[in-house]
C-alpha cells in the first residue's frame, strides 16, 4: 500500500499538484493510523494531508480512484443462471451466429462464464492500442475507445443484437430471452468498466513514472510577456509570496546592546548555560511604513499594478498606513475600494472601472491633481511609491511636483520595469524623474517586484 500512495502521489505532482515531501511523509502516517478497511475516511486523510487548493480538489478525486478502487465490477455466470434446455437454446444460438467470426469466440466464452480478463490479456490489448505510450489525463477518452476496439467489444455488443433477435426466432420464452440479454449486457458493461479502470490506472502510472514537466519560471518572466494562464497562477502564488514577506518581516526586530530587552533571542543565546539569562540581548523595534502608491495601470502596466497592490494590501497588517491611487490621464483614489472589500476582489473592481482606452498615459497632468486634492495623505513619516515607466506622451512631466512630493514625504521611490538603458528614449522621463527621488527599483518581473517590496518593508 506505501508504495501504492508514493505512486499516487507522484501522479498528482504530475498533474501540477503542489505536494512536499513534509506533506508526503504526513499522508503516510495518516493511512498507517487509519487503515485502509474505512475508505471514507482513507480517502478523507490523504486529501487533508496533502491538498492544500480548492482547485486541485479535482485531480485528487480524478485519481483517488484509479489507485484505490481496485474492486473489480461483479460478473454473471450464465451456465449457472440458466436451465439446461436454455443452455442448449443459447449454444446453437451462438454456434450459428458465430460462422466465421472466430475472433469473438474467446471473449465470448468469456462473457458467458462471467470471467474478467487477466493480466495478460489486458497488457496485450494494451500494447495493440499503444497504451504504454500514453501518459497524459487528456488522452484517456480515446485509449478507452482504442482498447474497446481492440477487446472487439464493438462487434461483441452487435452480435448479441442477433443473438437476441435468434433467440426469439428459436421459440425461447419473452422472458427468459430478457434474462439472458440482461445477464450479457451485465457481462460485457463489467468489462468495458474494467478496460476503462485499465486505461486511467496505466496512464496515471505513466504520467508519475516521466520525468518532471519543467515548467516556466514565471516568476522571472517579464511581465509583458505573461499569458492569461501565467496571470491566473501568479494571481494564485500571491497569497503564499505575502506570506513568505509576512515571515521575513518578523526578522525585522533589529538587534541592539541597548534599549528595549529582547526575551526570545536573549532564552536562546542562553540555552548553553542551562537557561540562565547570563547575557541579555536586546532589540530596536521598526516603524511600520506609512505609504501612498500611485499606480500606472495604462495597458502597459497593469498586470505589475495589480500584482504590486495585491501584495501590499495582503500585507496590511505589516503597514501603519497606505492610501492608494491610480493614474492613466488622471489621478483617483482607491483606497475605499480596499476597505469594503478583500483586495483581490477590490483589484478586480478597480481594473473593470478603469479599462485602458484610448486616453494616453499622463502623470504630470495627474500629479497636479494629487497636488490639488489629496495632499493631506502627506507627512514626514510617509513612503511614496510611484510605479509607471515615466513615459508621458511628450507631455509636460511637471519635474517641479515631483521635486516636492519628495521633500514633502519621508522618501520617495520609483518601481519602473524598463532598465535604466531605456531612461529618456522616446517619450520617457524617466531620466528626469529619477533625481528628485530616493532610489528606482527596477520590476520588470514578479521577482524583482516581490523582492522590491520587501526591501522598501525591511527599509532597506
Amino acid at each position: 500500500m506505501e508504495q501504492r500512495i508514493v505512486e499516487f502521489i507522484r501522479t498528482l505532482r504530475a498533474a501540477g499538484v503542489r505536494i512536499s515531501l513534509a506533506e508526503s511523509a504526513d499522508a503516510m502516517r495518516a493511512a498507517e493510523q487509519i487503515g485502509v478497511h474505512d475508505r471514507a475516511a482513507f480517502r478523507e486523510a490523504l486529501r487533508t494531508t496533502l491538498i492544500k487548493e480548492h482547485t486541485d480538489f479535482k485531480e485528487f478525486d480524478h485519481f483517488f480512484p484509479v489507485f484505490f478502487d481496485t474492486g473489480a465490477p461483479p460478473m454473471f455466470d450464465m451456465e449457472q443462471e440458466l436451465t439446461p434446455d436454455q443452455q442448449q437454446m443459447l449454444r446453437d444460438a451462438l454456434q450459428s451466429l458465430m460462422g466465421n467470426m472466430e475472433a469473438l469466440k474467446q471473449l465470448l466464452d468469456q462473457m458467458m462464464r462471467g470471467q474478467q480478463f487477466d493480466q495478460d490479456q489486458m497488457d496485450q490489448m494494451g500494447q495493440r492500442a499503444g497504451l504504454p505510450k500514453a501518459s497524459d489525463m487528456r488522452q484517456e477518452g480515446y485509449m478507452q475507445r482504442m482498447m474497446q476496439r481492440a477487446a472487439g467489444m464493438q462487434q461483441l455488443r452487435e452480435l448479441m443484437q442477433q443473438l437476441q433477435e435468434m433467440l426469439e426466432a428459436m421459440g425461447m420464452s419473452p422472458e427468459a430471452v430478457q434474462e439472458v440479454m440482461e445477464m450479457m449486457e451485465g457481462n460485457a458493461d463489467a468489462l468495458s468498466e474494467q478496460l476503462s479502470k485499465y486505461v486511467g490506472a496505466s496512464i496515471a502510472k505513466n504520467m508519475a513514472e516521466e520525468p518532471p514537466e519543467e515548467k516556466p519560471d514565471l516568476m522571472n518572466t517579464p511581465f509583458q510577456y505573461l499569458g492569461s494562464e501565467d496571470v491566473d497562477t501568479l494571481r494564485d502564488e500571491v497569497k503564499r509570496l505575502a506570506a513568505r514577506l509576512r515571515s521575513r518581516a518578523s526578522l525585522r526586530q533589529k538587534r541592539a546592546k541597548t534599549g528595549k530587552p529582547d526575551p526570545k533571542s536573549t532564552i536562546r543565546n542562553n540555552l548553553r548555560y542551562g537557561g540562565i539569562p547570563l547575557e541579555l540581548k536586546f532589540k530596536d523595534r521598526h516603524l511600520k511604513p506609512r505609504l501612498v502608491l500611485i499606480c500606472d495601470i495604462s495597458t502597459s502596466m497593469r498586470y505589475c499594478a495589480e500584482f504590486m497592490l495585491t501584495l501590499i494590501y495582503e500585507l496590511q497588517d505589516q503597514v501603519s498606513k497606505a492610501r492608494s491611487f491610480i493614474f492613466i490621464d488622471d489621478m483617483r483614489e482607491i483606497s475605499d475600494y480596499f476597505r469594503l472589500q478583500q483586495p483581490a476582489q477590490a483589484i478586480q473592481t478597480v481594473l473593470d472601472n478603469n479599462p485602458p482606452g484610448s486616453y494616453n498615459t499622463d502623470l504630470g497632468s495627474s500629479l497636479q491633481t494629487f497636488f490639488d486634492d489629496t495632499l493631506d495623505a502627506l507627512d514626514s513619516r510617509t513612503t511614496i511609491i510611484i510605479l509607471g515607466d515615466g513615459r508621458n506622451n511628450y507631455r509636460d512631466p511637471r519635474i517641479d511636483l515631483a521635486t516636492d512630493l519628495q521633500r514633502r514625504a519621508r522618501r520617495l521611490i520609483w518601481f519602473n520595469p524598463e532598465p535604466q538603458g531605456e531612461w529618456g528614449s522616446g517619450d520617457s522621463d524617466m531620466h528626469r524623474y529619477a533625481p528628485a527621488s530616493d532610489g528606482v527599483f527596477q520590476v520588470r518581473n514578479m521577482a524583482q517586484l516581490v523582492d522590491a517590496i520587501d526591501r522598501i518593508m525591511t527599509d532597506r
